[in-house]
C-alpha cells in the first residue's frame, strides 16, 4: 500500500485550522436510522465550502470522531452556518447523538510516517 492510499488528508501545509468533533452515539437502532447517510451527506457538503482542505474520521458503534481541515477560521464558521448543516445538527441532537464535543484548533506543525511498502504484509481475501 502506498502512502497516498492511506486514509489521511494530503497536501495540507501549516498553518491551517482543524475542527475536531467527537460524538457519543445513541445505542438505540431506531435513533440511528439514517445516521450513515446523514454523515455522508455532511461530508459531501463540506467539500463545497470555500477553504475546505479535507476530512478524516473514525467510528464504531458508540463513538464518532471527525477531523476536518480548513484554510482559515472563516471556513468552518461558514460550514456551521450552512442551512443543511444546521438541519442535520438538529436531527443529530434529537436522535443520533447522546452528546458531542468540538474543538477548533490552529495547526502549527504536522509530520507523518508510513511503513515502507516492502514491509506491508499482503492482504489475503479469505
Amino acid at each position: 500500500m502506498s502512502w497516498s492510499a492511506l486514509p489521511f488528508v494530503h497536501g495540507t501545509v501549516p498553518p491551517y485550522i482543524a475542527a475536531v468533533l467527537t460524538t457519543a452515539l445513541s445505542d438505540d437502532p431506531v435513533d440511528l436510522a439514517g445516521y450513515g447517510e446523514a454523515a455522508a451527506r455532511m461530508a459531501d457538503l463540506a467539500v463545497r465550502i470555500d477553504g475546505y482542505l479535507g476530512m478524516e474520521f473514525a467510528r464504531d458503534e458508540h463513538c464518532g470522531i471527525t477531523v476536518s481541515y480548513w484554510r482559515d477560521l472563516d471556513a468552518p464558521r461558514n460550514r456551521r452556518e450552512d442551512i443543511e448543516h444546521v438541519a442535520a445538527q438538529h436531527v443529530g441532537r434529537e436522535r443520533f447523538c447522546l452528546g458531542y464535543r468540538a474543538w477548533i484548533c490552529h495547526v502549527e506543525r504536522e509530520y507523518e510516517w508510513a511503513r515502507p511498502p516492502e514491509l506491508v504484509p499482503p492482504v489475503h481475501d479469505d
